[in-house]
């Protein structure tokens, strides 16, 4: 992998992700992306509380909601790799009053038929409490037949975390703190959150709605669903995760067992993803990535991984909704960090410095940035920017021209710099349009009273 490429790439992810999080007016941000052990950036966007006005910091807590499924997995797999439980075994032959005739994969894979989150699941509106380990028991029952579709179960992982204590002989959240978390040093990361971590806990927002206001939303004990979404983490540490899960990393797993886990199983109805053995399996880009999302009441998250390439981008966001999603604004990443590492390792001759930044016109945004060799302008309004990326070649220090673009474009045409005596860049016009950088058109804009053609 050509890490100056990558650097390359992330510089720009930052810009995009900076936009992506204000044009869809998420309240709070957190950011990370990580090569091999080396984290590249690390950053927050926005407030971690609204009214106090937080600024949110990579050090803040998320709760990561069904990541949890990834660690829940991961114990059962050490627990297969010492002989303490089968992947095949019924879950019945260690939870005697289950009457399902499901097996631990088939819980593992979605595939076991059993209900989502039970007849009454109003503990996602935080009107209820989550179910204790004597509600589980009560509302676990399978609803299809084992192995016939993939159903996603809140309710099936639940009912994981039972088959851990029996098999290991400890209470869940003791067992994954002690084999997953400690080992890892993941110092910010635990299956349930507790009182001693509430300053750093973000806060929690309602998701948009035309004409309501965010309201925070409190935090709540998951009890015995901990084990499919109770964990809480930092972006840092989920990378700490993602990287024991790479291929020739020792720290937890076998190779063998993590070949297991991340074969795409069972294609996701309606959803462009495989799942595994707790993790969804994606193709983005070029790349294969394996992952989870996690969505909690004021907090959606995505962690997506390549094992072979070495690369996890964790993306948090402090709200929940269509437009609070942090699957999109990571898998966006992803595509310009693979986009980015396709673009050629040619040396370049000039500085990006002199032709890179956001530029801005009644018409638009157009962010122009340089991965390696190559010039382009992307619409950074766009959730896959790369898909109509315009490419440009210098002519001299002072112009561009528009090589490869849509037809709707202006190919052929030219990108004019203009600058200010100390070199800075005041203006450019983009196939005939004037754009000002962003901060000084910000100015600008606020200082009009309407916006008409100048006698």
């Amino acid at each position: 992998m050509n890490t100056q490429l990558l650097r390359d790439g992330v510089a720009y992810a930052d810009l995009w992700l900076a936009h992506q999080r204000a044009q869809r007016e998420v309240p709070g941000t957190v950011l990370a992306i990580q090569h091999d052990s080396e984290i590249m950036l690390s950053k927050g966007y926005g407030w971690a509380n609204i009214e106090q006005q937080a600024q949110i910091t990579p050090r803040h807590i998320f709760r990561i909601a069904s990541h949890s499924k990834t660690f829940t997995a991961t114990a059962v797999m050490l627990l297969v790799e010492r002989g303490q439980l089968r992947l095949d075994d019924r879950a019945s032959h260690y939870l005697d009053w289950l009457d399902a005739p499901v097996t631990i994969r088939q819980l593992l894979n979605h595939v076991g038929g059993i209900t989502r989150d039970g007849l009454e699941s109003d503990f996602w509106q935080l009107e209820r409490k989550f179910p204790d380990v004597a509600e589980l028991q009560r509302i676990a029952h399978g609803v299809l037949e084992p192995n016939t579709q993939f159903k996603y179960s809140n309710i099936g992982f639940g009912l994981l975390g039972q088959v851990i204590e029996r098999a290991s002989g400890q209470p869940y959240n003791a067992f994954v703190k002690a084999e997953i978390v400690d080992r890892l040093r993941l110092v910010d990361t635990g299956p349930e959150t507790h009182p001693g971590m509430t300053n750093r806990l973000v806060t929690g927002y309602t998701p948009y709605r035309p004409g309501l206001p965010r309201l925070p939303i409190a935090d709540t004990d998951t009890r015995a669903l901990s084990s499919a979404t109770g964990f809480y983490s930092t972006a840092e540490d989920l990378c700490r995760f993602g990287r024991a899960h790479y291929f020739g990393n020792a720290e937890l797993l076998t190779d063998a067992s993590k070949r297991e886990m991340q074969q795409p199983y069972w294609t996701v109805p309606e959803a462009d993803q495989s799942y595994g053995l707790g993790f969804a399996v994606h193709t983005i880009g070029k790349g294969r990535m394996i992952g989870h999302g996690g969505g909690f009441p004021g907090h959606s998250t995505t962690t997506l991984i390549d094992p072979d390439a070495r690369l996890v981008v964790v993306v948090l966001n402090n709200t929940h909704g269509t437009v609070g999603l942090a699957s999109p604004l990571a898998v966006g990443i992803v595509k310009i960090l693979d986009f980015a590492l396709s673009s050629g390792d040619e040396p370049r001759h000039w500085s990006p410095e002199r032709y890179a930044g956001r530029f801005m016109n009644l018409g638009g945004i157009t962010d122009i940035a340089c991965f390696g060799s190559k010039i382009l302008a992307f619409n950074p309004d766009e959730a896959d920017p790369t898909a109509h990326a315009t490419e440009l070649e210098v002519v001299d220090a002072d112009t561009l021209s528009i090589a490869r673009t849509s037809g709707y474009g202006s190919p052929g045409e030219t990108v004019r710099y203009e600058r200010t005596p100390d070199g800075a860049i005041s203006a450019l016009r983009f196939g005939g349009a004037r754009c000002l950088p962003s901060t000084v058109y910000e100015t600008y804009f606020r200082g009009l009273s309407q916006v008409a053609v100048t006698p």
